[in-house]
């Protein structure tokens, strides 16, 4: 099955795309070189997660991502992992770097969606 690459997928990745989710190299006549990012359709829809773990290392940290039965009132809550991702100390600082960019946007849109109208005539 053919993989699909493009620019919005990239986009969506990347919060802003000015913020660079991972390093960019500079190419030798400095043109700086552009990400092609492959997502198969089987990958498309995503997976759901409402619990996650993190670990580390001296070399890299550990995402696992889970989805959690809640609904459980006894007895241990059982879960599968949909994810887990392995990654780099620098890509870890991008990345958090990134969700806290993302996060203060989603706020101040939230803020300024929960501001009462006002009936100025």
């Amino acid at each position: 099955m053919p993989a699909i690459a493009t620019e919005m997928m990239a986009t969506r990745l990347r919060p802003n795309p000015s913020t660079p989710l991972v390093s960019s190299e500079n190419m030798d006549d400095g043109r700086e070189r552009q990400l092609n990012i492959h997502l198969d359709p089987e990958h498309l829809a995503g997976v759901y997660a409402n619990f996650a773990n993190i670990t580390f290392s001296d070399y890299e940290f550990t995402l696992t991502f889970a989805r959690i039965d809640h609904e459980v009132e006894e007895g241990d809550v059982p879960g599968v992992v949909v994810a887990r991702v392995n990654m780099s100390q620098q890509f870890t600082n991008e990345l958090l770097a990134a969700l806290q960019d993302a996060w203060s946007k989603y706020t101040t849109v939230k803020g300024i969606q929960s501001l009462p109208e006002t009936n100025d005539h």
